[in-house]
């Protein structure tokens, strides 16, 4: 616990084998839930997770009890409503068994996923049982050993201390960030960071593919968790969901951990176009259900005012390009419209992103 709060580090792992055991080992003794979410792995991970369970002699600490059940009445049908969804929700999950006999009372606890679901369903899982259980904090770590355990408590500090709702590590901000990340990634990282800032409206955060992150138990009850995208996307999903329903958010320095004896199995020119279409959709996703359905905002109009005149100038541009191709003289009515519709389409999306960004800044902690 840290300020008598409860504390839970969710790891999902695909035949982490070789490197779990390094993992639990080096969990940090404040850590009251290790939640092992085993995704169907080809090895033997679920059997050594078992056999630390087994020899686990951590001292017991116990959980809050479940939410009671609501009894109906007359002025509380929208309680009745939320209590049935989040009893009734685990369908929605990919299929999976919890192994531990005393779950309540043992630290390491292991979710077996019964077919192979990726990194953001298990994850997803993971913040299920901890959202079940009512823990407070909610960090994530890899099974790899990619992230410093040392860290963990920064990372969590926010959320118990200052009442942020979403914390993450950031990487590339660390003096030896150039030297230790490799370029690929390093490159492929800040695409997707720029890219991110504009779908989910978290301008200042820097380093959106960390995994290396913390939640609330106020955040987690806010979004649909089994709606969160599972595969490597799930960082940039999840910040697009926080940042509708307004959840305040804090990046935290953290180092840059590769090398650590196992490759990862993410294959960066696969994941930017994938990601880069999901981020696509998750903006318009957030500019919709933020600013006109839960409560409407000027910038909805200056961004979609913006894409209608753009879609407006490329009959023009086509013109100007086919002109330029073949040789021929081109009168000034294009030129013209081209270059109106053109301005006005990028001063439109220009005060778009400032109200954007001046929208969000309360979020920042």
């Amino acid at each position: 616990m840290l300020n008598n709060k409860t504390i839970a580090v969710v790891i999902p792992a695909y035949n982490e084998e070789t490197q779990i055991g390094m993992v639990i080992e080096s969990m940090p003794d404040f850590v009251d839930r290790i939640i092992i979410v085993n995704d169907c792995s080809k090895d033997r991970t679920a059997d050594v997770v078992k056999e630390y369970i087994a020899k686990d002699n951590s001292p017991r600490v116990t959980l809050k009890p479940f939410p009671k059940r609501i009894e109906r009445n007359r002025y509380n049908e929208a309680e009745m409503v939320l209590q049935e969804s989040n009893e009734a929700e685990h369908i929605h999950y990919v299929p999976s068994e919890v192994v531990n006999i005393n779950q309540e009372t043992d630290r390491i606890i292991l979710i077996n996923n019964l077919k192979n679901g990726g990194v953001g369903a298990g994850i997803a899982r993971g913040y299920k049982w901890c959202k079940d259980h009512m823990i407070d904090c909610t960090a994530v770590m890899a099974g790899d050993g990619q992230m410093d355990p040392a860290e963990l408590e920064s990372i969590c500090a926010p959320v118990i201390y200052d009442n942020v709702d979403y914390v993450k590590g950031n990487r590339l901000i660390h003096r030896s960030a150039k030297k230790v990340i490799p370029t690929t990634r390093f490159i492929g990282n800040s695409i997707l960071s720029i890219l991110t800032k504009i779908a989910s409206g978290y301008w200042r955060v820097s380093d959106t593919q960390t995994g290396y992150t913390a939640i609330s138990l106020t955040a987690l009850q806010a979004i649909d968790i089994y709606k969160i995208y599972r595969s490597y996307g799930m960082p940039n999903d999840l910040l697009v969901k926080l940042n509708i329903v307004s959840c305040s958010i804090k990046e935290v320095e953290i180092k840059p951990v590769y090398r650590v004896g196992e490759q990862s199995k993410m294959k960066v020119f696969k994941v930017i176009p994938r990601v880069s279409w999901l981020l696509i959709k998750l903006f318009f996703k957030r500019l919709w259900t933020k600013y006109l359905f839960r409560d409407f905002h000027p910038l909805f109009l200056f961004y979609n005012f913006s894409f209608l005149l753009w879609i407006a100038t490329l009959p023009y541009l086509v013109k100007i390009i086919k002109a330029f191709i073949y040789g021929t003289t081109l009168s000034h009515e294009p030129l013209l419209a081209f270059f109106f519709l053109f301005t006005a389409s990028f001063q439109s999306l220009i005060f778009a992103m400032w109200m954007d960004i001046q929208d969000n800044e309360r979020l920042y902690k």
